[in-house]
């Protein structure tokens, strides 16, 4: 993510204690005009801040329709239909990525990156990739004709090499010049972005969400247990590259935020004018990623759960403690205490590794640790459970795996983070919503324990409807393709077209 190039704050260990006064003070003042910018803004528009509420039964409502350039569409570009027919011009698309996915254990960003960017090639437009080369070339399947790759060897501490990858730009782009340039956070140095029209940064995580996260991870702290002694001057540095991101922002000409939320604070937290900020929803592969019921009792079988059992809730990612796990241990714990034959014939399946691994084991035989699962075993995964549990406490965008259980037909348990319950989970009839906190966590596992398979199918079919509205693979490209065209060409930066 961005926040990971800027030179960080540190501090003398020897600073005085009036001194340290003095700057936690100044950067306690600046968080609180930070935030009072939100209320302002939600005093001056309550219908904005009236949408927010997730027990609103018209929470997940169609914007209305639209007609005009698309630089002032106050909405995820998800909502518009465009055109499936091939599009009138192929497009010569640069893309920088930080690093290239290497089999099924990539990240949010480079899956992002490669679904879109396979999507594109498929929909005919041709792709230069500069990235770290991945220690393999990739695979066939991943590799149409029109997917060139441009390698380079990492950095030191591994990032890509920004000269050299620049170099390597200004040489294909002799050869044929670029329609547009999209560059993943900050694959593309804004030192070279600073001098381009055609450029557009696609945002996944932003230091403003990192307070956030810092807030969520400390209301989760277990009674008793001590504040880390650096959270004072983890939160410090937090708000200054906050304020070095709102001045190094704003070299890049377009924006693209992946989730609702983080459009709304590049525009008025960052302060970007609103005709430079679009927002287009992350997807995910609905070709693998859909409803299945046979394969997820196949796969139920396999691993050893019963057809008898009552219900199947399931995880999946990495097990360490900042994607929540510590809450959900206790949580399970203090339901084992208190009614043990409530969750008798509950399993827990996991879909992942880590530390906290263990820790589920010894709650119990029917908490089933699988270790990581490749894409399309993941699939069958989620197609084996009754509802997709996520309690990370990282503020993180628009999180993959919440609409992949989506598109398979599952509600969703989720930590109240905006970015996720302002765009996916919009109201009590996909899901659930929790605090970062151990009763609020185990007062939703009741819930959703009283509320059986019976209700969570229907609150599934809910989810699924609005993913394959809004969060496929094809979805996202169409707008994408569609943005890339305007930039290239403002011809196509009326909506609708003819052809739409």
């Amino acid at each position: 993510m961005a926040k990971n190039q800027y030179h960080h704050h540190h501090h003398n260990n020897n600073i005085s204690s009036s001194q340290f006064s003095l700057h936690f003070c100044y950067v306690l003042f600046t968080l609180a005009l930070i935030s009072s910018i939100p209320f302002l803004y939600f005093s001056i528009n309550p219908c904005k801040a009236q949408n927010l509420n997730f027990f609103s039964s018209k929470a997940a409502a169609d914007p209305p329709s639209f007609s005009g350039h698309l630089d002032s569409l106050p909405f995820a570009w998800n909502h518009l239909t465009f055109s499936s027919n091939p599009p009138p011009k192929r497009l010569n698309i640069a893309l920088f990525v930080k690093k290239w996915p290497r089999g099924d254990r990539a990240g949010g960003l480079e899956r992002h990156a490669l679904t879109l960017h396979l999507a594109l090639a498929a929909r005919g437009h041709a792709t230069h990739v500069f990235t770290v080369y991945p220690g393999a070339r990739p695979p066939p399947e991943l590799s149409p004709p029109n997917l060139h790759y441009h390698f380079s060897a990492p950095t030191r501490s591994g990032g890509l090499d920004q000269g050299l990858a620049w170099q390597q730009f200004l040489a294909a782009n002799s050869t044929r010049a670029f329609d547009v340039i999209h560059t993943e956070s900050v694959g593309l140095h804004h030192f070279h972005a600073r001098n381009l029209t055609n450029v557009a940064v696609s945002w996944h995580g932003i230091a403003y969400e990192c307070v956030h996260s810092d807030i969520a991870q400390d209301l989760a702290r277990a009674p008793g247990e001590p504040r880390p002694v650096k959270l004072k001057s983890i939160i410090a540095d937090r708000v200054f590259k906050v304020i070095e991101e709102v001045k190094f922002f704003d070299d890049y000409a377009h924006h693209v935020a992946t989730s609702d939320h983080v459009g709304d604070i590049l525009r008025r937290i960052y302060m970007i004018p609103q005709e430079r900020v679009h927002v287009i929803l992350n997807g995910v592969d609905e070709k693998i990623f859909k409803h299945d019921p046979s394969r997820g009792l196949a796969f139920r079988r396999k691993h050893g759960v019963p057809d008898s059992a009552k219900l199947v809730l399931g995880m999946s990612g990495r097990l360490v403690k900042d994607k929540g796990h510590p809450i959900m241990v206790e949580a399970l714990k203090q339901i084992l205490r208190e009614n043990a034959l409530l969750l008798k014939d509950v399993y827990l399946l996991v879909a992942g590794d880590g530390p906290w691994g263990d820790r589920y084991r010894e709650l119990g035989k029917n908490m089933l640790v699988l270790g990581p699962l490749d894409r399309l075993v993941l699939s069958d995964f989620y197609n084996a459970i009754d509802v997709f549990v996520h309690p990370t406490l990282r503020a993180q965008g628009l999180d993959q795996t919440v609409l992949e259980a989506m598109l398979s037909g599952k509600p969703v348990m989720v930590a109240r983070f905006a970015g996720i319950t302002e765009s996916a989970i919009v109201g009590p009839e996909m899901g659930y919503v929790f605090s970062p906190k151990v009763v609020q966590v185990k007062e939703n596992l009741y819930r959703v324990i009283k509320d059986g398979r019976d209700v969570l199918s229907k609150k599934g079919e809910v989810a699924k409807q609005r993913a394959l509205k809004l969060f496929t693979a094809s979805k996202m490209a169409a707008a994408f393709e569609r943005m890339f065209l305007c930039i290239s060409n403002e011809e196509y930066c009326r909506y609708p077209l003819p052809s739409d």
